[in-house]
């Protein structure tokens, strides 16, 4: 039988390295068990899994893109209806139309435009200006199908009305006039729920108009924090200039300070099996095509900032998959007590993991299967296995 949920932990070594930054430049922290930890949130971990583009990449899994931006309209439906020879202000009309119809704005839309009756001229050119911005007030996550036919609807549109700007209101209005009717043709792009995209899929994406349909997110992460206290340095570092230099003067062209951590990362991520099929389109074959790839994306690929000075890639010393029907639960705890740096902490922290499983397994029952591939891990977890047959064996527990 298939597995309802599938557990991703994660054991992660990083070096001297800045891998998240908060916005004073230091690196994120989280206090956990009375002491700071060094934190990776989970924003940062999910970009640059969705972003990763070598092998394995959840781009190669076969399923439509989702575009995630503030520019979308002008990247996927104004400029490619400009270059066919569209006039440019009745294409923006009509994609500012969509886009307030679609996002459901047309309301905040007329608010705006009764606050700029009687103000001087130049602030009604300014706001018409405006009127035609395709830029929404928020990053967006749209399918590349649901982007296709909404161009393809601002197209059919503009040539109904001659290119006529003063039109493109009235034609959008008629045809979009049935709310129902244009969910429906925006669902019939793909099989379930795929129109929004692979990452919405994954990842959710929570929208405010009745036009998109909402996806829950099937894919949960958590924050990555170090196993034990924080560690970290102030790297103070100058930059030569060459050419001053070699006239012989020895000052620098900089003088700075960065902050640098070290730590063993523990990460965790639940995968809802069921939530995942369902945003797939019922595709359960589809659905451990991507959970083989995530085991592989998260054992192997490396979030980090300041990549040219420190270098930050990493392969997880452990991951320990689980696969169930329980309620997930996170093996973070096995770490409330800080481990101590001035021994072998790689090996501290697979005892302590292996003392917390073993006690919950006594306390509630052990009933997951597990599987793990893992540096110097033999005898401290059962079934041991290479990356690839774990990726492997993770997804079998999906398609059952």
């Amino acid at each position: 039988m298939p597995a309802k949920f599938v557990q991703i932990h994660t054991l992660t070594n990083y070096p001297a390295s800045l891998l998240n930054r908060d916005d004073a430049g230091f690196a994120k922290r989280m206090p956990f068990g009375g002491a700071v930890r060094t934190r990776i949130s989970s924003q940062c971990l999910k970009r640059h899994w969705r972003v990763y583009a070598g092998e394995h990449s959840l781009a190669t899994v076969p399923a439509p893109e989702s575009v995630r931006s503030r520019v979308a309209f002008e990247h996927f439906v104004v400029q490619p209806l400009v270059a066919e020879g569209l006039p440019d202000k009745a294409v923006r009309a009509a994609t500012e139309k969509i886009i307030a119809k679609v996002f459901g704005s047309e309301a905040k839309q007329e608010k705006a435009e009764a606050a700029n009756k009687g103000k001087p001229k130049h602030d009604k050119v300014k706001a018409a200006n405006e009127a035609h911005s395709v830029v929404t007030a928020q990053v967006t996550v749209l399918g590349k199908p649901e982007l296709d036919y909404l161009c393809q609807l601002a197209r059919e549109t503009v040539l109904a009305a001659d290119g006529a700007e003063e039109k493109v209101g009235k034609i959008l209005d008629d045809r979009m006039k049935d709310e129902k009717k244009l969910k429906e043709n925006l669902k019939a792009l793909n099989p379930g729920s795929l129109e929004a995209g692979l990452g919405a899929a994954l990842f959710g994406r929570m929208v405010t108009g009745d036009i998109l349909s909402r996806c829950d997110a099937a894919i949960h992460v958590a924050h990555a924090i170090t196993v034990h206290g924080q560690m970290t340095e102030s790297d103070y570092f100058t930059a030569i200039d060459d050419l001053v230099r070699e006239e012989g003067d020895q000052g620098s062209g900089l003088i700075s300070a960065s902050e640098l951590t070290s730590g063993l990362f523990y990460g965790y991520v639940v995968v809802d099996v069921d939530g995942l099929v369902n945003n797939l389109g019922a595709d359960r074959g589809l659905a451990g095509d991507v959970v083989e790839r995530l085991v592989r994306i998260i054992a192997t690929v490396s979030p980090g900032a300041k990549k040219g000075s420190t270098a930050p890639y990493a392969y997880s010393h452990l991951v320990l998959v689980e696969a169930g029907k329980a309620q997930p639960r996170t093996l973070q705890n096995a770490f409330i007590n800080p481990i101590r740096t001035s021994g072998d902490v790689v090996c501290s922290a697979y005892t302590a993991l292996r003392d917390h499983l073993t006690e919950l397994d006594q306390v509630y029952g052990k009933s997951e299967l597990r599987a793990h591939a893992g540096l110097q891990s033999d005898g401290f977890f059962e079934q041991r296995m290479c990356l690839d047959d774990l990726a492997a064996w993770a997804k079998a527990q999906v398609v059952g």
